[in-house]
């Protein structure tokens, strides 16, 4: 049944929601919308009237493709609310005042990473993300969230593909801009052969791509995709993680730096290929642990090479959090956990004396439930700085400062 709405506000998730708290995606506080219910959520036929806070969306494809989900709003409101994301998941954990500064927001035009969905048609490759909720691929042709190098992708991809994907086959594929060219990994159910290899090292020829994997396995390397970490140079695995943007990388840097002062002594838990524990090597040691092995060798590897004071732990910290007595060597400990956040991790710290932790977190909801747990062990909130690097999201990445008290 069609029935005309008002969205009230917007929901955690991005979406509008009404007085009576109907969910309607893609619209703003203030619209006037026309929507289809379905149970608890409003399908947007058209805008009846548009919110004050309504604008024209940067892409094409806004609306259908699932990437972006506020793009249709102004950008002053959009950051004001994913702000609040972060005040308002410290406050459900007992935060009366929580120190939150403004936001920081990366540009358009800098993600470096992207995980294509594409699948062979009659006509040709579609190459792009699923819509919401469904696994309906959006073939598009554009990305502003995207760094050029990556944007630029898209169409010759979509050509190369073409020359071997069987109709109907769909592959993965996971890009990554690094700072000696585009590192792509690809997941296709093939069968080895010669003929299939031979395609795949025409594709990373053509594409110009720094390296190509498939299933794992090293198929074409022009150069080593590596990244630059202060004076240092990390030879990436394929499919590493790292932040989303260079822009935010370096602001997260500037600020773990800043916090970390005269701390001779730190711990980087959950480190990657060494994002902050690399920016933190000069006049330190630095002992950095992380679940994979390969990135922790790239860590290693490039920490030798600078004769950095850097020694690393292939250690799953989820299952073997490190404990109080192994912490009390460490004048600053930095967290840089997953979605699901560092509990186990966090409570280990409660019980410790580090003086100085310094939290790095893409997720409201886990964070506020770590802080709570450091706090009640006798640390203080002292900083919190949300940072947009998932643009027209709504996940929101936040540095944060605790100190013992």
């Amino acid at each position: 049944m069609n029935e005309i709405v008002t969205i009230a506000k917007l929901g955690h998730a991005g979406d509008g929601v009404t007085e009576g708290g109907l969910f309607v995606p893609l619209t703003v506080p203030g619209d006037v919308a026309r929507v289809a219910r379905e149970g608890t959520r409003g399908r947007l036929l058209d805008i009846v009237t548009p919110g004050p806070t309504r604008i024209a969306p940067a892409c094409a494809h806004f609306g259908r493709c699932g990437g972006c989900a506020l793009q249709m709003m102004a950008a002053q409101p959009y950051l004001t609310w994913k702000r609040d994301l972060v005040v308002m998941a410290l406050k459900q954990r007992g935060f009366a005042d929580p120190p939150v500064e403004d936001i920081r927001a990366v540009a358009p035009g800098t993600r470096r990473r992207a995980m294509f969905k594409a699948k062979a048609l009659s006509k040709g490759v579609a190459l792009g993300f699923y819509e919401p909720e469904s696994r309906n691929l959006v073939d598009i042709t554009e990305c502003p969230v995207l760094t050029p190098q990556l944007a630029r992708l898209i169409g010759p991809l979509k050509t190369g593909l073409a020359s071997f994907l069987i109709p109907g086959q769909t592959a993965e594929l996971h890009a990554t801009a690094t700072d000696t060219g585009v590192d792509l990994s690809m997941k296709l159910s093939r069968a080895r052969e010669p003929g299939l290899l031979m395609d795949l090292s025409a594709l990373a020829s053509s594409l110009k791509l720094a390296r190509l994997s498939w299933n794992g396995e090293l198929v074409a390397m022009a150069e080593m995709p590596s990244l630059r970490i202060g004076n240092f140079s990390v030879a990436l695995p394929p499919e590493s993680f790292l932040q989303p943007t260079k822009d935010g990388e370096r602001i997260l840097q500037e600020l773990t730096m800043e916090a970390a002062g005269e701390a001779r002594s730190v711990a980087d838990l959950f480190s990657g290929c060494g994002t902050f524990a690399l920016a933190l090597a000069a006049g330190r040691t630095v002992y950095a642990a992380d679940s994979t092995e390969a990135q922790i060798n790239a860590l290693a590897a490039a920490a030798r090479a600078g004769k950095a004071k850097v020694t690393t732990d292939v250690r799953d910290l989820f299952r073997r959090p490190l404990l109080p007595t192994e912490l009390k060597r460490f004048d600053c400990v930095v967290l840089d956990p997953p979605r699901p956040g560092a509990q186990a991790q966090a409570a280990a710290l409660a019980q410790s004396q580090v003086p100085s932790v310094l939290y790095i977190s893409c997720s409201p909801a886990s964070f506020a439930r770590d802080a709570r747990v450091l706090v009640d062990g006798g640390y203080r909130l002292t900083r919190v700085v949300p940072l947009d690097q998932f643009l027209w999201t709504p996940h929101v990445e936040m540095f944060a400062q605790f100190a013992r008290t």
